[in-house]
């Protein structure tokens, strides 16, 4: 069975070594995994040198260590968010101007040692260029063959589509994914949530209709499992998410648990996966036993009474 969850390969290189990595990778894969999603800028603030690429270098060694595997995958990567200055995490990034777009995608086939990248995202917004300058050259990319298919990160709705619009008058191709984080519960309205730092970051309800109504548009979701809170005692939920409407959400997804045998977290997995649209999750986790845990979210399937009950909940 292949999987529709997606592994994560943030610290993959850094503060994941490179055996546990290999393990990881190799294990997602036996267990029919074949999306790896990661960034440039992985992970600029956890390496010693200030700046990104430890992540894709990581998984291109491996890929190279295991020929034949290549053409079963989806490897993703970003552009985007990388800081101009190596270690001046405070600084301006990249960006997204057309020089640093064909740069930085030349930079990641030679790390990730691939001849096209399957799914190349815009990582976060930059309104100091023209949006057309960025989707001529993220459309150009494809038109050349260095990239198979584009997304779009942590972007509003209403800026997706207007680029998307530029693709289409220009006969380019769009941007036909989109990532961003959700979960089952959801920060107060208007609330900073800590580590979350990109204003348009998160799934609204606007997001789902938008997808529902354009049903050639993907959609992925990191940080599902909020960092471990559902099933981590010592990883408490962010304050942001301390309202009533977590509170009855957490219990109905607790007894639903208890019902069918598994983690409040493999819940979690398996309704985003089984939702109207479906969210395809990306897993950041750092052994087997949490990659394990996560992966047996594919074969839990809910009934529509029981995804009901998990809507209803506020």
């Amino acid at each position: 069975m292949t999987s529709s969850l997606i592994l994560g390969a943030m610290y993959f290189g850094t503060k994941t070594d490179r055996a546990t990595s290999y393990a990881l990778l190799d294990r997602f894969v036996e267990a029919g995994g074949r999306t790896v999603d990661t960034a440039n800028c992985y992970a600029f603030w956890a390496g010693d040198t200030g700046a990104g690429g430890q992540s894709e270098a990581l998984i291109g060694d491996w890929l190279g260590d295991n020929p034949g595997i290549r053409d079963e995958l989806t490897i993703a990567t970003k552009v985007g968010v990388e800081p101009r200055t190596p270690g001046d995490f405070e600084g301006p990034v990249e960006g997204l101007s057309a020089s640093v777009i064909r740069r930085e995608c030349g930079r990641s086939l030679e790390r990730l040692g691939l001849d096209c990248i399957d799914v190349y995202w815009a990582h976060g917004e930059d309104r100091s260029v023209a949006l057309e300058e960025s989707v001529i050259a993220f459309g150009d990319l494809v038109r050349d063959g260095y990239v198979a298919r584009l997304g779009v990160s942590n972007h509003p709705t209403w800026r997706v589509e207007q680029a998307r619009a530029i693709a289409r008058s220009l006969s380019l191709e769009p941007f036909t994914a989109l990532q961003l984080t959700t979960s089952y519960v959801r920060p107060r309205p208007d609330t900073a949530v800590a580590g979350k730092d990109h204003p348009f970051g998160f799934v609204t309800p606007e997001t789902l209709d938008y997808v529902r109504e354009h049903p050639g548009i993907d959609l992925w979701a990191y940080s599902p499992l909020i960092q471990g809170s559902y099933d981590r005692s010592e990883r408490p939920f962010p304050t942001a998410y301390d309202h009533p409407g977590t509170t009855q959400r957490l219990a109905a997804l607790g007894h639903l648990a208890g019902e069918v045998g598994a983690t409040p977290g493999q819940v979690v997995l398996a309704w985003l996966m089984a939702g109207n649209p479906p969210i395809r999750p990306i897993v950041g986790v750092s052994s087997l036993d949490q990659l394990d845990e996560a992966l047996r979210a594919d074969s839990l399937e809910l009934s529509e009474e029981q995804l009901a009950v998990l809507d209803a909940a506020n």
